[in-house]
C-alpha cells in the first residue's frame, strides 16, 4: 500500500481501511504541519490543527471527491489554512510566539559560527514577524509559494484564485515585506 497514489489511499479510506489512512498522515503530516505552523508560530496548536483535519477525515471521508479533478494534498492545504485563520481568528488574530533562535546564547563576541547563528535567528525572527504583518491572503501566497516550494498554479488552486491575482499577491506582499524590514533596517 505504500506505493499507491493519494487517490487510490483515499479510496480505501472510504471504504474505512486504517493502513490506508496511517499511510496519508505518515505521508503528509509534516508538511501540513509546516504550513499551520507558518501561521500559528506555535507548535501545539499545530499539531491540533493537523490533527484535527485528519480527524475530520477520518470521520467523514466522503468529503473527498477525486471528481474534482484537484489533488489530495492542494484540497487538504486549503483545509489546513483555514483551519489556522479560524483558529487566529478565535485567538483574536495573534498566535502565541515561538522562536527557534530564543534560547541561542553567544558565549563570546568573537564566536563567529555562534554569532553568525544568532545573526540568521534573528533575520528569521524579523521576516517571520514581517510576514506575520501581511493580510492573510498576501501571507498564504507567500508561505504557499516560497515556504511549501508550491508552483504559483497550486498555490491558486489553493486559494481559489486566478494566477494573475495570486502573482499580484506575492508582489504586494514582497513590497510589504520589503517596508518592514527596511523600517527595521535590515535589508
Amino acid at each position: 500500500m505504500q506505493d499507491f497514489s493519494d487517490n487510490e489511499l483515499l479510496a480505501y479510506l472510504q471504504q474505512g481501511d486504517h493502513q490506508a489512512f496511517s499511510i496519508l498522515v505518515d505521508r503528509h503530516a509534516k508538511k501540513f504541519y509546516r504550513l499551520a505552523f507558518r501561521f500559528l508560530n506555535s507548535c501545539e496548536p499545530s499539531q491540533d490543527v493537523v490533527q484535527d483535519a485528519f480527524l475530520a477525515l477520518w470521520e467523514h471521508p466522503e468529503r473527498w471527491n477525486p471528481n474534482r479533478n484537484t489533488r489530495f494534498t492542494t484540497w487538504f492545504y486549503r483545509i489546513i489554512v483555514n483551519r489556522s485563520l479560524d483558529l487566529l481568528k478565535k485567538k483574536g488574530g495573534s498566535a502565541q510566539e515561538e522562536t527557534p533562535h530564543k534560547d541561542l546564547e553567544v558565549a563570546q563576541y568573537d564566536s563567529s559560527p555562534q554569532e553568525s547563528q544568532l545573526l540568521d535567528g534573528e533575520r528569521h525572527h524579523q521576516l517571520t514577524t514581517a510576514i506575520a504583518l501581511l493580510p492573510k491572503n498576501q501571507q498564504i501566497a507567500i508561505n504557499l509559494c516560497f515556504f511549501e516550494d508550491m508552483s504559483n498554479k497550486e498555490a491558486a488552486e489553493i486559494m481559489e484564485i486566478n494566477l494573475k491575482a495570486l502573482q499580484s499577491l506575492i508582489m504586494r506582499a514582497k513590497s510589504n515585506i520589503r517596508k518592514q524590514l527596511s523600517k527595521e533596517k535590515v535589508i
